[in-house]
């Protein structure tokens, strides 16, 4: 079905087209015409971070921002669904147009800026989904938020979220919100990630449940700064990683949408991605799972990402190019 209204949609605003999707997914996934939608896929259990997921191949963030359709995604056989990433109070991201499908590339550009509803709406519509599989909530900072007080909006939100997540997402890698990157370094990783692994740890004792945390982080380090990173998400006790986001590299790009500000998802991020989780892995010496992510579009793509070194894996742009099929083709296979 999806192949039959793809060219349609790609017709159409990338952003528009999204919004659309949404509203279908969130409006008719207790109704018949799910049935669209809907497919088995195979049980391919694996157990990571102390969570049993039923297939290795979720959603990646970035999707379904404010939790609107897990349960139509859960519908699809995805074996979890991450979504966010959700601030503290809601806001309307950057200027219009913000996302762009680069078709001869097999790619998007977004440079969205974490618009989303705030951490209330998200949780309000988690408690109201019916979905009882694995979720991961994706949380950030506002714009607004001087880079100093970051960790403010990161604990605010965790709190928030801690009771309705399986892991919890840090997003510090997005390369649209001014300065996020920067925590990615130095004293401004530790010190956050140490405060963070603090307020888990009372919120583990409070509701006595223990909720991983997962830090995602970009494509675009240098290898002694993955290193370094690897060597912090040690030291600080962190539960996973998430390899990569965004890049905002454009080698080899040919549409003629390959100027525009923002990060580059999709087939051109696929080996960037992976060598970045060869190095993790390399350094972490398996004592923390990676989760892949990036350019992820068919068997052999999850198959490279996992020899790599990681324990799951996400799909997005992907996912935006193929369709729901492709989640059941990399399950079957793999």
């Amino acid at each position: 079905m999806y192949n039959l209204i793809k060219p349609l949609l790609f017709r159409q605003d990338p952003e528009k087209t999204h919004e659309l999707m949404l509203g279908i997914l969130s409006k008719w996934h207790r109704t018949p015409l799910s049935l669209f939608w809907k497919q088995n896929v195979p049980s391919k259990p694996v157990r990571v971070m102390g969570i049993d997921f039923p297939n290795p191949v979720g959603l990646a963030a970035g999707l379904d921002k404010n939790a609107e359709c897990i349960d139509a995604f859960s519908q699809m056989g995805f074996g979890f669904i991450e979504v966010g990433t959700v601030t503290p109070v809601a806001q309307p991201g950057n200027d219009k147009p913000r996302l762009f499908r680069l078709t001869e590339d097999e790619a998007i550009i977004n440079r969205m800026g974490f618009n989303n509803h705030g951490v209330d709406e998200l949780v309000k519509n988690v408690k109201a989904s019916s979905y009882k599989g694995v979720l991961g909530i994706n949380i950030g900072k506002n714009k607004n938020t001087p880079e100093e007080q970051a960790i403010d909006d990161y604990l605010a939100c965790l709190n928030k979220v801690y009771p309705y997540a399986d892991y919890v997402t840090i997003n510090i890698s997005s390369p649209n919100t001014p300065g996020l990157r920067n925590l990615q370094h130095g004293s401004s990783l530790d010190g956050l990630l140490s405060s963070l692994k603090t307020a888990q740890l009372t919120l583990a004792k409070e509701h006595d449940r223990y909720v991983p945390l997962v830090v995602k982080i970009a494509p675009d380090l240098e290898d002694h700064e993955v290193e370094v990173m690897a060597q912090s998400l040690l030291k600080n006790e962190m539960d996973g990683v998430i390899a990569t986001n965004t890049t905002l590299s454009r080698d080899g790009l040919q549409s003629s949408q390959a100027g525009e500000a923002g990060g580059l998802s999709g087939k051109p991020l696929q080996d960037k991605s992976t060598r970045v989780i060869e190095l993790l892995c390399k350094t972490l010496q398996r004592k923390i799972p990676i989760i892949g992510v990036g350019g992820i579009d068919s068997v052999e793509s999850a198959e490279a990402k996992l020899k790599a070194g990681a324990s799951l894996v996400q799909v997005y742009t992907g996912f935006i190019y193929q369709g729901s099929g492709l989640i059941r083709s990399i399950v079957s296979h793999l």
